[in-house]
C-alpha cells in the first residue's frame, strides 16, 4: 500500500453524546483518524469508503428492527463495506444491522432474559484459532441475532449464543461492549439504571465492581481484536486464520 492510501477510519455513533470510546483512542493510538458521523443527526454515510480504511458502527439504545428512515438507510448502506472488502466492525446495534443486512433476524430472548451486565464468553474453536478472548465481558442489550448464513461463530455464551462472528475476510460482529471508558460505563450505569429491573439484568454496583475484575483483560483483547480488525495505517494486518 502507498504512503498516501487511506488513514481515515468510519465512526458510526447513534446519539449526539456518543462516543467511540477505548476503540477510538485506541485506533488513533495506532495512527488512523476517525471520521465521526451520527445518521440519526442527519449525518450522511459516504457512497464509497475509497478514502477510509474501514468501518466501525457502534451501539445505541434503538432497535435493529426500528422502522425509522436511518436504521433502513444504515443496514442497507452496509453493503458499501461489503463490496469494496474493506473492514467493517459492527458492535451491539451495529452488528445486529450486519446480521440483518446479511438476512438474519435480530430479535428477543424468548424468556425474555437480557444481558446487562457482566457475563461469561465462550470462544468457539474458531474463535480460539484466531486469538485468545476474555471468559467475561461487558453487555448491555435486550435483543440478539442469529448467525448469519455464511458466518463462522468466534464467541458464545449461555442466554444469547451468538456473540461474535466474522463475515468473510472484512466483516465482523461482536454483540458485547468493550469501548467502555470508566466514564462511559458510569454514564450508562446512571442513564439505564432503569433497564435493571428487567430479568437477568445486574444492579449498577456489580457493573463497576465488576470493571475492577475483568475490565483490564478486556481491554487486553480489544487492542489485539483492532489489530486483527485493521492492521495499521500502512495495510499491514493482523493474522487473518
Amino acid at each position: 500500500m502507498s504512503e498516501d492510501a487511506p488513514r481515515k477510519v468510519l465512526i458510526v455513533l447513534h446519539q449526539e453524546l456518543s462516543s467511540p470510546g477505548r476503540v477510538g483512542q485506541l485506533l488513533e493510538a495506532r495512527g488512523f483518524a476517525l471520521d465521526i458521523r451520527r445518521p440519526p443527526l442527519g449525518d450522511a454515510l459516504p457512497d464509497t469508503l475509497a478514502g477510509h480504511a474501514g468501518a466501525v458502527v457502534f451501539g445505541g439504545p434503538m432497535s435493529a428492527n426500528d422502522h425509522d428512515e436511518f436504521v433502513r438507510r444504515e443496514t442497507e448502506w452496509m453493503s458499501v463495506p461489503l463490496m469494496e472488502d474493506k473492514p467493517l466492525l459492527g458492535i451491539c446495534l451495529g452488528a445486529q444491522m450486519l446480521v440483518n443486512h446479511l438476512g438474519g433476524q435480530v430479535h428477543g430472548h424468548d424468556d425474555g432474559l437480557v444481558e446487562i451486565g457482566w457475563y461469561p464468553l465462550k470462544a468457539t474453536e474458531a474463535g480460539r484459532h484466531l486469538m485468545h478472548w476474555p471468559e467475561m465481558v461487558y453487555q448491555f442489550h435486550r435483543e440478539g441475532f442469529s448467525l448469519p448464513r455464511d458466518a463462522v461463530l468466534l464467541a458464545t455464551a449461555d442466554a444469547y449464543p451468538n456473540q461474535a462472528f466474522r463475515y468473510g475476510d472484512n466483516a465482523w460482529g461482536i454483540q458485547f461492549h468493550a469501548e467502555l471508558t470508566r466514564a462511559m460505563m458510569q454514564r450508562w450505569v446512571v442513564r439505564g439504571a432503569h433497564r435493571f429491573v428487567l430479568p437477568g439484568a445486574q444492579q449498577g454496583r456489580d457493573h463497576l465492581g465488576g470493571r475492577l475484575i475483568w475490565d483490564r483483560h478486556l481491554k487486553a483483547w480489544l487492542e489485539e481484536f483492532l489489530a486483527l480488525v485493521f492492521g495499521t495505517p500502512d495495510g499491514r494486518g493482523g493474522e487473518r486464520g
